[in-house]
């Protein structure tokens, strides 16, 4: 029964200094929408009937002082239940200047955000008491609102000027590094980031393919690179990749023991068969090498959550406290058709699915980190008569809406394990299509595929390329700018 944090005075004081100001662009009214001052701010109906009402002049471009609000109040039949002349006149008369609007203005701010923080809390308590809902869901639900008020409150968006001076700065660092550098997380393979550039923040990554045609490998090895801060071959990445960068991995298939295995056989080069029947010894050098591998790979900073079926708004959930604890810079997600959205579970998969894609694309721009999610292929490459079955984006299964938040398509196959591929006998050969891409071209990549060890390489008949473009010389007089 206790009454809510306000300050009349300071509502007061807040539309008292709106009216006083005489300038044609009201300094405060801007003031207080860069503060995220809205008409629900206010705990008065009448201070939010007037706010509401001078935002809406401001909006339209009129002019905002006494004599308009009153004006527009009276045309509106808003003008009783904004308590009258006599209100608006004592809002002016009570503040003595705008001076001190910026004052009244963060006030104002600190109680709104309480009531907001209070309303929060009362509606995880109410949650909590339902039986009928599961903890984990409720915890990534109140926790996703508690951060949607800290969001809320950060302030104006980046001004168009700073994205220029942010932008050009960005530019020249990736000049600086040189030919050949990546404007994101290099993914540790020459051939792949020769055409994406590395794996850009804020930007969603589906690598697809069929069952067994090596996705999750390809994933795991590029989060080794990525922790490492070392290409597949285990040299230093240029420039500031050389360090270890935090990796977040939502295996929903697999264990993280299997996970562990895939990678510690992969990096010592040995093969998990061998190990599974028992072929080597304590004292062989192949177990050596099974130690060095974990003695690097310990220290690496893999974040794996192996729990199964993940509802995505617990996943994002998850994936931000990683973010918050770990400062993580890739998340890899294996894999999409796994995952369920528990408040669209109902309405048939395709929306399901929809709803999914959609909440791993705003994950990543939530996190702005590049997002690497696994996808499953329908069969219909194996149905249209092509020899070599090459996969369309068409193919991503249960929803085109995949295709559509993705700003990078990978589509994996091997060519060994297609009986009419033209290039069937090449049993290392592995093709990573890069079906669509937001940013940068498209086109085929090969690569190497070591099934023994679960791991891929460069592979050297690669055409080395630069997408297309060539490298840069002085413009002649028909290039320049004007």
């Amino acid at each position: 029964m206790r009454t809510p944090p306000n300050s009349l005075e300071a509502e007061r004081g807040v539309l008292g200094s709106i009216l006083l100001e005489v300038a044609r662009d009201n300094r405060v009214l801007d003031l207080c929408i860069e503060k995220g001052i809205s008409a629900e701010a206010f705990v008065s109906p009448q201070h939010s009937l007037i706010f509401e009402t001078v935002t809406e002049m401001s909006r339209a471009g009129a002019v905002v002082d006494p004599v308009t609000l009153l004006d527009r109040l009276k045309g509106l039949n808003r003008l009783e239940a904004a308590g009258g002349a006599v209100t608006i006149q004592s809002l002016i008369d009570g503040t003595p200047t705008s001076a001190h609007a910026e004052y009244y203005i963060d006030i104002l701010r600190q109680k709104f955000l309480l009531r907001k923080v209070i309303a929060c809390a009362r509606d995880a308590e109410r949650r909590c008491f339902d039986e009928a809902l599961n903890a984990d869901i409720i915890l990534g639900e109140v926790e996703q609102k508690f951060l949607g008020i800290s969001e809320g409150n950060n302030g104006p968006a980046l001004s168009w000027p700073q994205a220029i001076t942010n932008t050009i700065g960005h530019i020249d660092r990736l000049l600086s590094l040189g030919p050949g550098a990546v404007a994101g997380l290099p993914t540790g393979l020459s051939n792949l980031d020769r055409k994406l550039k590395g794996l850009r923040n804020g930007e969603m990554i589906v690598l697809a393919a069929r069952p067994s045609m090596g996705k999750t490998s390809l994933a795991m090895n590029i989060a080794e690179c990525v922790a490492l801060g070392r290409d597949i071959n285990g040299l230093p990445m240029k420039g500031d990749h050389s360090r270890p960068h935090g990796v977040a991995i939502f295996s929903l298939e697999m264990s993280s023991e299997s996970l562990a295995m895939r990678m510690l056989c992969g990096y010592a080069g040995v093969s998990a068969f061998l190990i599974d029947k028992g072929l080597i010894s304590a004292n062989n050098s192949r177990h050596q090498d099974l130690v060095r591998a974990a003695s690097v790979l310990s220290k690496a900073p893999l974040y794996v959550d192996d729990s199964g079926g993940l509802d995505v708004m617990d996943m994002r959930a998850r994936a931000r406290r990683l973010k918050k604890r770990h400062n993580i810079e890739l998340v890899v997600i294996d894999y999409l058709q796994l995952c369920y959205c528990r408040e669209f579970a109902k309405q048939g998969r395709q929306i399901e699915t929809s709803q999914i894609s959609g909440q791993i694309k705003a994950m990543a721009k939530e996190l702005n980190v590049p997002v690497i999610v696994l996808s499953q292929l329908s069969r219909a490459n194996e149905r249209r008569g092509d020899k070599s079955e090459k996969p369309k984006l068409s193919d991503l299964r249960d929803s085109g809406a995949i295709e559509q938040d993705a700003d990078v398509v990978l589509l994996l196959r091997r060519p060994s394990r297609i009986s009419g591929d033209p290039e069937h006998d090449d049993e290392k050969l592995a093709i990573v299509d890069i079906a669509k891409h937001r940013n940068g071209p498209t086109g085929e990549v090969r690569l190497n595929f070591d099934g023994d060890v679960t791991r891929f390489a460069d592979r050297t008949d690669q055409a080395s390329d630069t997408g297309g473009l060539r490298p840069d010389t002085d413009p002649s007089p028909d290039d320049a700018l004007p």
